[in-house]
């Protein structure tokens, strides 16, 4: 049997019920048949992979000139679509502002899902992204990011007292072989590096520490992965250590707060920053 779908696409298949064992839904992906199982795949009908725009979609546009844009998105707002998540996204949202973003897709230079996308934060985390309008701005910003010149800081509030004041994680993350919907810390995983430096230690009401991180890589979940490896979650996050409540459903505090490049066009070193949004501002004293 032959679905001719991606790994990715496949794991969303079974995270929703549409893979079935002897007419059983399955729902992970560590599954052991037995010979004579009958396995069904649901896929659904292909649609175009082309984005609508969609006027109404909530995100600030920090800085943008023609052959570029970098906007503050908030939690809550997914990249692109995928399972789940059709319409409301902020390409629909960046299409509707900036339609030359479309000409990328026409000229071969973007997925049709994904125009002038160069990097993705989860729906989740909230923070600055740089978006390309022009083919020589989406070569020039993805090398950066390819040869680690462009530099993404985050802050994390992360479960416990982290105790150095400063190191790194050096450990390869792969899709996990127990939930394919995860990532997780693996030796067949591809190479991911994230630096850390503590900002505050906090040990009253409970234990929960502030980190300044870098990402030298850009792997999928990277730092929500790496943190929750080295026994430090990032407060709130369901899918590696606990939900917060106080945080609401799917928030955890994760915020890309300073992002830093060379301007395609300029030539030039061009560096923005955005404080905590509201929700996180309130949160750490309160805690």
């Amino acid at each position: 049997m032959v679905a001719d779908v991606s790994r990715t696409v496949a794991a969303e298949l079974i995270a929703a019920g549409r893979v079935r064992v002897d007419e059983v839904a399955v729902t992970a992906g560590q599954r052991l048949l037995r010979e004579g199982s009958r396995i069904t795949v649901i896929v659904p009908e292909p649609e175009s992979d082309r984005v609508r725009a969609e006027g109404g979609i909530d995100f600030v546009v920090v800085h943008a000139d023609p052959e570029l844009v970098v906007i503050d998105k908030p939690a809550g707002l997914v990249v692109h679509p995928g399972a789940g998540h059709h319409d409301g996204t902020l390409v629909g949202g960046l299409l509707a502002r900036y339609p030359d973003i479309a000409t990328l897709v026409d000229a071969g230079v973007c997925p049709a899902d994904r125009p002038g996308i160069v990097h993705r934060l989860d729906k989740g985390t909230s923070g600055l992204m740089v978006v390309a309008r022009t083919e020589m701005a989406y070569t020039a910003l993805v090398a950066q990011l390819a040869d680690r010149t462009m530099r993404r800081r985050y802050l994390a509030l992360v479960e416990g007292l982290v105790v150095d004041d400063r190191g790194e994680i050096d450990a390869p993350i792969g899709r996990s072989t127990r939930t394919p919907t995860k990532m997780a810390v693996s030796s067949n995983g591809r190479s991911a590096r994230t630096g850390y430096t503590v900002l505050e230690r906090r040990s009253e009401p409970r234990e929960l520490t502030l980190l300044e991180l870098n990402l030298e890589s850009g792997r999928t979940h990277q730092i929500r992965v790496h943190m929750a490896a080295i026994g430090h979650p990032v407060v709130g996050d369901a899918r590696y250590g606990a939900p917060d409540r106080r945080l609401g459903s799917g928030r955890f505090f994760l915020h890309a707060g300073r992002l830093a490049f060379t301007h395609p066009g300029s030539h030039e070193e061009v560096e923005f920053a955005v404080p905590l949004p509201e929700d996180l501002e309130a949160y750490w004293p309160a805690c």
